[in-house]
């Protein structure tokens, strides 16, 4: 494990790239990517479009206007490149470069998917658009105010409101009141114009959402709420059908489970759709779980849907048909990994096509299903672009998009590791080695991260701030505790009504097993998180005061009662705590699961990291540990992000947190104060 290379920097922050917006051309000749950079100057993003041939036969190239960059690259029907600069609309011969671009008219096609503006019928005769239905004339009465009533009101600076969902993290105070928007009507018109024709809607208080057509043209499916007007209730959206005359309606669901990605078979005659529970029946039926994420299909003629995934542990994403009708191609994360699987629809097991320690992302098949394109997470590089056969076959790397950068810093490598938790319960993690690791060095310190959600996972993905943390010297531990996606609903949902118990025993147990193992100083560990990560900085530190010689918080939970009707998901406390802070037991659980209930225990110096407007955890949060802590003589910090929200964004900001952070731990496990 010796470094080639010298240690990754700070600086280096703006040299990492990123790809994004896979997808190949008509004829599958050509892949069509962004890679984004990072720009100091101006805390700004720079985004270049490039191109590929799919067979690796050339480097990719860069798509410039003028020597300007480009956006919104999406591949017309005839095999030319569209893409826009200044408002207008361009496209290009990706196989005759030295062409100069053509200007388009028409405005982009949308792609024909769910939500989209424009989704064009197969036959190419319709136009499906969404538009909002004007409410009815209402009275309107004169004011009644006084002259005096009058200049107070104008002098008013605040805010009033009367909505329940008054608040959303990153949007501004108050939240627009999304109960009071209009409905939206289904319109039909010709592609080359003329008068629209309404479908839908105008008898419905609805708002479609994901609109699909049939492959004969004559249907189209979609999502939509039912009790969306009613805000004390839970978003539970249910399947719908009209026809193109609008003579045909037809609900397809109405069981309280929540419903999406609907697309038809290509021979039309099943629709495939994903099932979850919803939230208003856990609350109603007081469950003690969540429930199986699945795909389905059901005859679009009538009949009993199918499960495909009910013996499939795993959680499905979005589903795409093979031109045959015969499979349905979905990715899943497993563990840290994840990878492309395919069901039959006439039924049986799930397999899994592609392999390897790895994340695939950004997945996007060809038009005939025939082939692949996706990045490549690992934890020590950065993602790049690849190719495969749909089998997972043949594949082929496609870019180098940071080899200058890993031609010139060694990044650090991580272990798999597994371990028992204190009952047995298995977990996975990665151990992510310090820079110039040498066995028979002095023991190293080491930082625990644990990752937000809870129920997201950890896992083969390129993160800078563990690289940065381990090129300054420390080992970094990363957990997949309980409550982690990717190991089956039962450790999906295992927590529930005692967030931190299990987890944190699993977190404990992991340091335990790398504590035994590798030559690890047990009297210089760190823990830091963001969010459930946060949340189980305060919990770790209040359980096991003598574990952890420093901590950072990252926007974590302290109080549950507090944070109930102060955050912008109160679900979670009314599901995995089992009621609102008004039953009695539910109130019990709060106070027992909150990190402040124990904050006499901690002698931990603590940084705490918070954003100024976040309302996912809000500020007063971090706001109440920390002053905890330094009204107990314990060392703390809080640094808070101005106008920032929960995940504290912006290039600045970033680089900052991890400057701070570091200095944190250079004092409190190195012993060299700043």
């Amino acid at each position: 494990r010796q470094a080639r290379g010298r240690a990754l920097t700070i600086e280096d922050y703006y040299r990492v790239q990123t790809i994004g917006a896979t997808a190949f051309s008509p004829d599958a000749k050509w892949v069509s990517f962004t890679v984004s950079t990072r720009v100091e100057a101006d805390n700004g993003t720079r985004t270049a479009v490039f191109i590929v041939p799919a067979d690796g036969a050339a480097a990719p190239r860069a798509i410039l206007h003028d020597g300007k960059d480009v956006t919104n690259p999406s591949w017309a029907a005839q095999g030319r490149l569209e893409y826009t600069i200044a408002s207008q609309v361009w496209s290009v011969d990706p196989s005759r470069p030295s062409d100069p671009p053509t200007s388009v008219t028409r405005a982009p096609s949308s792609g024909g998917r769910g939500g989209a503006a424009r989704v064009v019928s197969p036959d190419g005769m319709w136009v499906a658009t969404l538009v909002d239905i004007p409410p009815p004339p209402h009275e309107v009465f004169p004011s009644r105010q006084t002259e005096f009533e009058r200049r107070h009101a104008e002098r008013f600076q605040g805010a009033i409101f009367d909505w329940m969902l008054f608040q959303r993290d990153g949007q501004p105070f108050p939240a627009p009141n999304l109960s009071a928007r209009p409905a939206q009507a289904i319109q039909l018109r010709p592609p080359a114009g003329g008068g629209p024709r309404t479908i839908f809607g105008m008898a419905q208080d609805l708002r479609p959402t994901g609109l699909t057509w049939s492959p004969d043209s004559r249907l189209i499916a979609f999502t939509a709420d039912p009790v969306w007007r009613d805000e004390t209730k839970y978003d539970r959206p249910d399947i719908f059908t009209v026809d193109v005359n609008g003579d045909a309606f037809t609900r397809l669901t109405d069981d309280g489970y929540v419903y999406g990605d609907v697309r038809f078979s290509p021979d039309g005659k099943f629709l495939s759709y994903s099932r979850t529970i919803g939230t208003q029946l856990i609350v109603d039926q007081k469950l003690n779980h969540g429930g199986s994420d699945d795909l389905y299909i059901r005859p679009v003629a009538g009949g009993t849907p199918i499960n495909l995934t009910q013996k499939f542990d795993l959680d499905p994403g979005a589903a795409q048909w093979s031109p045959d009708s015969k499979y349905l191609y979905f990715t899943a994360a497993k563990g840290g990994e994840q990878h492309l699987f395919r069901v039959a629809a006439s039924g049986g097991a799930v397999e899994q096509v592609t392999k390897g320690e790895r994340r695939i992302n950004g997945l996007f098949y060809d038009a005939t299903m025939t082939k692949i394109a996706y990045t490549v997470g690992l934890i020590d590089r950065p993602a790049d672009l690849y190719v495969a056969n749909i089998d997972g076959s043949g594949e082929r790397r496609l870019t180098d998009v940071n080899r200058t950068l890993t031609d010139d810093v060694a990044f650090s490598p991580s272990d798999r590791l597994t371990w028992k938790s204190a009952d047995g319960t298995p977990i996975e993690g990665w151990l992510t080695y310090p820079y110039g690791y040498a066995a028979n060095a002095s023991p190293y310190p080491l930082i625990v991260m644990s990752h937000g959600g809870p129920h997201a996972s950890t896992g083969y993905a390129f993160d800078f701030k563990k690289q940065y943390v381990a090129a300054n010297g420390y080992f970094v531990l990363d957990t997949n505790f309980r409550s982690s996606t990717g190991y089956g609903d039962a450790f999906k949902w295992a927590t529930w009504g005692a967030w931190g118990d299990k987890d944190g025993q699993d977190v404990i147990a992991g340091i335990d097993y790398v504590l035994g193992r590798y030559p690890i100083d047990r009297a210089r560990v760190g823990h830091i998180g963001h969010s459930y990560g946060g949340f189980m900085s305060n919990w770790l530190i209040t359980q096991y005061p003598d574990r952890f010689a420093a901590a950072i918080t990252g926007a974590g939970i302290t109080n549950w009662i507090s944070d109930y009707g102060t955050a912008d998901i109160f679900r979670t406390k009314e599901t995995e705590f089992f009621g609102p802070p008004w039953d009695r037991a539910a109130r019990d659980r709060m106070i027992r699961q909150s990190p402040l209930t124990y904050a006499d225990r901690v002698r931990t110096p603590t940084l705490f990291v918070h954003g100024e407007v976040d309302q996912r955890v809000p500020y007063e949060e971090g706001e109440q540990m920390y002053f905890a802590l330094k009204r107990r003589g314990v060392p703390a910090k809080m640094i808070q992000y101005k106008g920032q929200p929960h995940g504290i964004a912006g290039h600045w900001n970033n680089v900052h947190r991890m400057i701070n952070e570091l200095a944190w731990w250079t004092t409190w496990l190195k012993g060299q104060r700043q």
